[in-house]
């Protein structure tokens, strides 16, 4: 038969077979095989082709509009997110330049208020020309990363969103609003409550170490000691050569000119009678108040951890709530590694992190693995009956 040799009739049943799938055999009597090249397929073909492309219901579709990416587009599309976000970091590093001294001045003012109330001179100390420049490069450089970091997330979210399934992408939207804010909450709770009580401690510490006692005497007949006015601050209008103790520096100070109407004061650190005088350098301070928020942002997402290990079956409630007592003693070490070397300190740490260790625990219960995959909420009649794996 020569009409079989025809590239039309070749191809178009080819191209039928292609459809099928080759999952049935397509007899020639059940499907129309045209002749003529220049025919398209008639609508039955059209109708199995749309049957066997069409995807199975039980089949996971990884988005509601699937498509393929080569190798090649993947990286077109990294390149375009790493540029969008070196993009929207660079204001934000510009910000935190403009704002660098008032961020290196608010991070210092807990320990300058730790220094005034032990009686002491509140100014730090720089031994080197470059000292508190790069104190304030680094500053400005870790504002740059904690600011930019939701946006940079959000670049990298765009590029890996695609090839989630709905599921996944769920326990990204419970597990990334959680971090953000536990890490937050950490460096509040340093700054605000645990920071001051550490600075005070040491701060005393220090200064009652080989205290010197000084004797007091008798004033001998026909001396006047000078008096010097005690101010909570300095002068409005001092007049040149007058001197008064300020409480708040605890400093002596001096008016010594004007420039352009405004007083030009000298002053002199003023300390208790003390051993060890406490004159703390900026690099120093700064780089303890980094590590400490470093520790205390990894210690506030136990949590965190705590729901993964649930979520990824490892555990579960009544194994965690059965072994509470490894978990404090684990608290305790980790509040003696992630801490300055003091008992107080690490208890202030560790306290916290055992406190988040059943906080985990809670959200293992409100929020467990098949629910949030299913985007259901647990409801109050659910969390009242028992599970079978607690």
């Amino acid at each position: 038969m020569p009409g079989l040799t025809d590239r039309g009739l070749v191809s178009s049943a080819t191209r039928a077979l292609f459809r099928q799938g080759w999952r049935q055999p397509m007899p020639f009597d059940q499907t129309h095989i045209p002749l003529d090249p220049e025919e398209g397929p008639d609508e039955g073909s059209r109708e199995a082709e749309a049957t066997s492309e069409s995807p199975s219901a039980d089949e996971p579709v990884p988005n509601e509009a699937p498509s393929v990416m080569p190798f090649a587009g993947h990286l077109e599309e990294l390149r375009g997110r790493m540029i969008f976000a070196l993009g929207g970091l660079l204001p934000i590093v510009i910000a935190a330049l403009v704002l660098g001294k008032q961020i290196l001045a608010l991070l210092i003012a807990p320990v300058q208020e730790a220094l005034i109330e032990a009686g002491l001179s509140p100014a730090l100390q720089a031994t080197g020309p470059l000292e508190t420049f790069y104190s304030y490069l680094r500053i400005a450089v870790i504002a740059s990363v904690l600011v930019g970091s939701p946006w940079v997330l959000y670049q990298a979210w765009r590029f890996v969103a695609p090839g989630l399934y709905a599921a996944e992408r769920r326990f990204v939207y419970v597990l990334l609003p959680l971090s953000v804010a536990l890490t937050t909450g950490g460096v509040l709770f340093l700054y605000y409550v645990i920071l001051p009580v550490v600075l005070a401690f040491f701060i005393r510490f220090g200064s009652g170490v080989a205290e010197q006692v000084s004797p007091v005497v008798e004033v001998p007949a026909g001396m006047v000691l000078p008096s010097v006015p005690v101010l909570a601050g300095d002068p409005l209008a001092p007049e040149i050569g007058q001197e008064w103790i300020n409480t708040v520096l605890n400093q002596r100070r001096v008016c010594v000119g004007y420039d352009d109407d405004v007083p030009r004061i000298l002053g002199s650190a003023m300390v208790r009678s003390a051993g060890v005088v406490q004159q703390y350098r900026v690099s120093e301070y700064v780089k303890l108040f980094m590590n400490m928020t470093m520790a205390f942002s990894i210690g506030f997402q136990t949590p965190v951890v705590v729901l993964l290990l649930g979520w990824a079956g490892l555990v579960t409630r009544g194994f965690l709530a059965k072994y509470r007592r490894y978990a404090l003693m684990g608290c305790l070490v980790a509040g003696a590694l992630l801490t300055p070397a003091d008992p107080f300190s690490m208890l202030l740490l560790a306290g916290p992190l055992y406190l988040l260790y059943e906080f985990g625990m809670i959200l293992m219960l409100i929020l467990p693995a098949d629910r949030v995959a299913r985007g259901v909420t647990l409801s109050r009649e659910d969390r009242a009956q028992p599970r079978d794996d607690a």
